[in-house]
């Protein structure tokens, strides 16, 4: 207390100076020191409160400066839908799918929510509520899976040059690579026709079960089995109920009823001395694991663990134990909106939903980040044979209700290819 009394004199003797008269100071002379302190301690407060005062004048001509600045950037930027291309590797994220309240969850959506509110594209408090911005995803893909031609639709300000400045605020795996104007009403997921995937896996996959798989850059596919798969993907065309090829769907479920317009297996090809195919499928939608499991029963025959016969008995009614490949080489190729062209893609005010000038992009991106990731990560962990050591515990001829493998896919929340959510 000593060592400030000096100050609070100092402080006192400075105010009284310039605001009361000298009788007044002579008599603050004569007051006792617990007095002093007492009107030094009052004198104080009141240049704290004048102070906070100050402060809070500061900060609400600051607000109403921003406010200001905030409404100019709206008439100069007003919000309007768009698509939004985008395409990502999903390795070392948790899905596209954002979940509020799981931050340590790493997300595509959550790294482009984040980069729209950073370049200005969107207020900051829509990044917490992303209903505020109408964002819709077309199809929600699952951790670790990549999409070549994702789409997603959301209010934001057309700012000048805006996909670079979103792409600033983006890790390398992430890319907008085109935007469009749409209609009002437009939602991503529900004006979506169909979509396609590819899965990318090592021809190994269709070795005999009594082939050595250890050394997946030693094998090759005959011709032969390459048209014996396509054969069997084929019979997956058309409208089937696919309640085996998912979890918790019932068979008499409408819903597992699922129309497949196309299902091919390419030629191969080698990368990183192994040999690789790529399998593509086209539908109006997909369920959970769905694609994944197409494609396991059909490496289970090929491979010999069941015969042909099984895929259209999986359609019935009684439960059958179908097994889902590795999630890996799952990629969403691109989404379709040919009813939302055919009606507004002509009418001078909106375009088509085509990505064609953005295709070499694509393209590149895929080459760039993609499918060096799925190489890479099968050569060095071997995700597809760990998982074809697995296909001699599946009881391809059991009608349980609840086999293995569902009780593993009850622990999957998200999917890669569920676009009902």
């Amino acid at each position: 207390m000593f060592s400030v009394r000096p100050l609070l004199s100092a402080f006192v003797h400075q105010t009284l100076t310039s605001t009361t008269s000298g009788g007044n100071y002579r008599l603050f002379c004569t007051m006792s020191e617990a007095a002093k302190e007492e009107i030094a301690a009052k004198l104080m407060k009141r240049a704290n409160e004048e102070n906070e005062e100050s402060a809070e004048k500061a900060q609400a001509a600051k607000r109403i400066k921003a406010d200001g600045e905030h409404t100019e950037d709206e008439k100069k930027y007003p919000k309007k839908k768009v698509a939004l291309l985008l395409t990502y590797s999903g390795k070392g994220y948790y899905g596209m799918q954002r979940n509020p309240g799981t931050s340590e969850f790493k997300t595509i959506e959550g790294d482009l929510v984040s980069a729209l509110v950073k370049s200005g594209c969107i207020p900051e408090n829509h990044g917490d509520e992303m209903k505020k911005m109408s964002f819709q995803r077309c199809a929600r893909t699952d951790k670790g899976v990549s999409a070549a031609g994702q789409v997603v639709s959301l209010k934001l300000r057309l700012i000048d040059d805006i996909i670079e400045k979103i792409n600033e605020h983006l890790p390398p795996q992430i890319k907008v690579l085109g935007l469009k104007r749409v209609t009002q009403g437009f939602n991503s997921k529900n004006n979506c026709d169909a979509r396609t995937y590819s899965y990318m896996l090592p021809t190994v996959a269709f070795s005999p079960k009594d082939k050595d798989t250890g050394n997946i850059s030693a094998f090759r596919l005959e011709p032969e089995t390459l048209q014996r798969v396509n054969s069997l993907l084929a019979l997956y065309k058309g409208t089937h109920n696919f309640h085996n090829f998912t979890s918790q769907k019932a068979p008499n479920d409408p819903s597992a009823r699922r129309y497949i317009t196309e299902m091919t297996c390419g030629e191969a090809f080698i990368r990183s001395d192994s040999e690789f195919v790529v399998i593509t499928v086209r539908g109006q939608s997909f369920m959970l694991h769905q694609i994944r499991k197409m494609i396991g029963l059909v490496v289970a025959v090929i491979k010999g663990y069941v015969k042909e016969e099984v895929i259209e008995r999986s359609w019935g009614q009684e439960k059958v134990d179908v097994p889902k490949a590795p999630g890996l080489g799952l990629v969403l190729e691109r989404v379709h909106f040919d009813r939302y062209n055919k009606r507004f893609g002509g009418d001078g005010l909106h375009e088509r939903l085509e990505w064609d000038r953005e295709e070499e992009a694509i393209k590149a991106f895929k080459e760039a980040h993609i499918y060096p990731t799925i190489v890479e990560t099968e050569c060095q962990e071997g995700s597809m044979v760990s998982w074809m050591a697995t296909l001699p515990i599946h009881d391809f001829e059991g009608t349980s209700t609840i086999t293995r493998d569902n009780k593993h896919e009850k622990q999957d929340n998200a999917d890669e290819e569920n676009d009902t959510d």
